[in-house]
C-alpha cells in the first residue's frame, strides 16, 4: 500500500480531507490516532517522531493543516481530537462496539462515563479508570484487563507523550482503535470551557485561549514562528 502521508520536520501526517475519511480509515486499519499540531511538529524530538510515524497522525490544528497543504495536500482539513472521539463513538456504538476509557481525575472520568451513557443510550463501556497510574504494577494490571476485556476502542486522556507510550503497549497486547485525548474529558464534562463555535469555525481557537489564559503567550509565539517557517517554505 502506498504511503500517502506528508512528512513535516520528520513527522509523517495523514492529510485526511474529512472526518468521514478518517473514520473510514480507522475502521479498516486498527491503530493509534495521534493529534498533530504546530507545536508538536516544531518541537518534535526523535521519540515523538518515532511514535507518530509508527501510528496514525492527523491534523488537529490549523498550523498542521497549513503545513501539509503547503506540501501538496490541498484538501487536508483540521480534525479536532476533542470532537473526533465522540464521532468515533457515534459511528461505532450502534454496531455494538465496546469502549474503554482511561484518564483525568476519578471524579472527571466518572462524570464522563455518566454523560456518555446519557448521550449514547445503550453504549457498551467495557471499563474505565483514572489517569493516575503511579506504579508499574498498575500499568501491567491495566494492560492485562485490556487483553481480557478486548474493547474495540480505547480512549486515553493523559497528555503527550505519556498517553502515546501507554497506548503503544496496550496496542501490542490487544490491537484495537486507540486515540489520545489530552484534556478532552475535562472539555466534555464542562470542567474546561472550549472556545465558542465562531472562534473554532474561523480557525482562531488559539487566540481565544490566549485571551482567556495570557500565560499561554510563550506557546503562541512558537505558533507564529511555525507559520512563518511554513510560509517561507522552511518547514
Amino acid at each position: 500500500m502506498n504511503d500517502s502521508r506528508i512528512k513535516i520536520n520528520g513527522i509523517k501526517v495523514h492529510p485526511f480531507p474529512s472526518d468521514s475519511s478518517l473514520l473510514e480509515y480507522v475502521g479498516e486499519h486498527k491503530g493509534i490516532l495521534v493529534a498533530i499540531n504546530a507545536e508538536k511538529i516544531l518541537h518534535a524530538n526523535e521519540q515523538m517522531r518515532d511514535i507518530v510515524n509508527r501510528n496514525i497522525g492527523y491534523c488537529d490544528g490549523i498550523g498542521a493543516v497549513m503545513a501539509v497543504r503547503r506540501h501538496g495536500a490541498g484538501d487536508a482539513v483540521k480534525i479536532a481530537g476533542c470532537e473526533l472521539w465522540l464521532k468515533i463513538i457515534k459511528n461505532l456504538y450502534p454496531k455494538g462496539k465496546t469502549f474503554y476509557l482511561i484518564g483525568s481525575k476519578q471524579p472527571v472520568i466518572e462524570k464522563t462515563v455518566t454523560r456518555l451513557k446519557e448521550d449514547f443510550p445503550g453504549i457498551r463501556i467495557a471499563g474505565y479508570r483514572n489517569g493516575y497510574i503511579q506504579a508499574e504494577i498498575e500499568q501491567k494490571e491495566l494492560i492485562e484487563e485490556i487483553k481480557r476485556k478486548r474493547p474495540d476502542v480505547v480512549f486515553v486522556a493523559m497528555g503527550s507523550p505519556k498517553q502515546e507510550l501507554l497506548m503503544e503497549e496496550m496496542h501490542q497486547a490487544h490491537p484495537a482503535i486507540y486515540q489520545g485525548l489530552g484534556g478532552s474529558f475535562d472539555v466534555y464534562t464542562g470542567n474546561v470551557k472550549r472556545a465558542p463555535e465562531w472562534w473554532v469555525k474561523h480557525n482562531i481557537e488559539f487566540a481565544y485561549r490566549l485571551l482567556k489564559q495570557p500565560s499561554r503567550i510563550k506557546r503562541q509565539i512558537h505558533l507564529i514562528k511555525f507559520l512563518i517557517l511554513v510560509k517561507t517554505g522552511k518547514i
